[in-house]
């Protein structure tokens, strides 16, 4: 009998047209996709990246805010691989459990503030957030408030893909006439950003007009008919917006005399960050009703997303012990993804990695902050591991460039032709790199940044633009 013939591995042009032809990526900008394909990533070690030919970049990104741990550790690899032989899968619904999904929950609920106590686990960032807005309905139901279902976000808010938590959602560009959105029964508010508040206003002022703000929405729309108010202690995909002082605490401390669950949107600035396991109340001062949480929790390894809620809640949700949660996901408490969930967080712990974000954190926010010398930079914007880059046409009038010069992805592709990936957004470049980067590493960052926007700003006075 012959052997059959080993089928050729793809080369790294098969792939990036296999890719091309067949895949529709998130956000994909149709034109730019036809035309020139994606980046094809093959292997990553800590920090970094390797494309399929082989050209090695420094991820300042961390995948996608998630790769909290680093890339291509063995042990997440043999903890997925022993939990997968030993139970691949297990429902979790109405009355069956796991071992690793017990046994996360109660880690969670060790690390999370408060009385918050109970885990409901999803598929990631987005069903974490539909969740927590449907609990905020049944919650109110309970309560005997039924029409108490409003549900208050701010612009430049980011909170998932899902028909409601993109309804919940306001980034720019996010919103397109080809889809639809829930619009009833969810209110925006003005986004907390005080690099963008009105002329000649305090930021303590900010502060106050903000507040003012929710409570004329809570006096026109009626406490009464607003059930819930979430908020990304850092508003992350919408530019990195760091709040005033004392901003989230005032709004929940509103919420709290109106009986409006306050729902931390902590996808992103949970599990280190922040040099915290959540930042609500370790940097912000606040004690949610809920949590929502994903990407750090495993570190991106496998998808896993969780809302981490009170006591107060799950007893008025079981009070008659009649009613059932309507609510769930096949992958809820998967099996595998608990079990990698509980090897990084015991990685972050044993390797000191919140006290790293802490201490190299702060470095990397400084040494960033050097480039608002530069005619293109605005401001430079975050907290530790989690900054941004916002470029402008004009310092003084704060005034971008055009949409279509598009020079963040123009940095961004200069930057990528140096060894390193950032993120463009709009007007800004982003970056979340992993836990466990050094102090040089960050030297590595801030000096390439600085030549591709240098670059980028050279090529932009050649077309006649002015800047600074």
């Amino acid at each position: 009998m012959t052997a059959p013939m080993a089928l050729a591995r793809p080369g790294p042009h098969d792939l990036w047209e296999m890719d091309r032809r067949h895949l529709l990526h998130p956000w994909t900008n149709f034109g730019p996709f036809e035309r020139e394909g994606s980046l094809v990533i093959s292997r990553g070690e800590g920090c970094y990246l390797w494309d399929a030919e082989g050209r090695r970049y420094f991820d300042a990104v961390g995948g996608m805010w998630c790769t909290n741990v680093g890339l291509g550790r063995r042990e997440m690899a043999v903890a997925m691989a022993e939990q997968a032989e030993r139970l691949a899968f297990s429902n979790t619904f109405v009355d069956v459990t796991n071992d690793p999904s017990a046994r996360l929950a109660a880690r969670l609920a060790e690390l999370a503030p408060g009385d918050l106590n109970r885990v409901h686990f999803t598929t990631g960032g987005s069903t974490a957030v539909d969740t927590a807005v449907r609990m905020v309905w049944y919650w109110q139901t309970c309560m005997g408030r039924p029409e108490k279902t409003g549900i208050v976000a701010r612009d430049h808010s980011y909170h998932g893909s899902t028909y409601l938590s993109q309804s919940v959602g306001k980034r720019p560009g996010d919103r397109v006439a080809e889809f639809r959105y829930k619009e009833t029964g969810i209110h925006h508010l003005s986004a907390p950003n005080p690099y963008r508040r009105p002329e000649g206003m305090s930021e303590a002022q900010f502060c106050d007009a903000l507040v003012a703000e929710f409570e004329a929405l809570i006096l026109r729309v009626g406490a009464d008919r607003i059930g819930g108010f979430i908020a990304e202690p850092i508003q992350a995909s919408g530019g990195v917006i760091v709040p005033p002082q004392g901003y989230l605490r005032r709004m929940w401390e509103v919420c709290r005399r109106h009986d409006i669950l306050f729902i931390a949107d902590e996808v992103v600035t949970a599990f280190g960050r922040l040099g915290h396991w959540f930042a609500s109340e370790a940097e912000f001062g606040v004690v949610p009703d809920m949590i929502t949480c994903a990407k750090g929790l495993t570190s991106g390894y496998v998808p896993l997303g969780a809302v981490i809620f009170s006591d107060r809640i799950w007893q008025a949700m079981a009070a008659n012990g009649e009613r059932w949660f309507t609510s769930g996901f096949t992958y809820s408490g998967h099996p595998v993804s608990c079990a990698v969930g509980l090897k990084n967080l015991e990685i972050i712990e044993r390797e000191g990695l919140l006290e790293n974000a802490a201490r190299v954190g702060d470095y990397f926010l400084e040494r960033l902050q050097a480039l608002e010398a530069l005619p293109l930079v605005g401001q430079v914007r975050g907290r530790r591991l989690m900054v941004c880059v916002e470029n402008v046409a004009d310092k003084a009038t704060k005034a971008p460039l055009p949409d279509g010069v598009n020079e963040s992805k123009r940095i961004s592709d200069a930057a990528e032709a140096m060894g390193m990936m950032v993120r463009p957004l709009g007007h800004l470049n982003v970056m979340s790199p992993a836990l466990t980067i050094t102090e040089a590493e960050v030297d590595f960052v801030a000096e390439t940044l600085e030549r591709a926007i240098r670059q980028v700003t050279d090529e932009l006075v050649r077309e006649g633009h002015r800047i600074g």
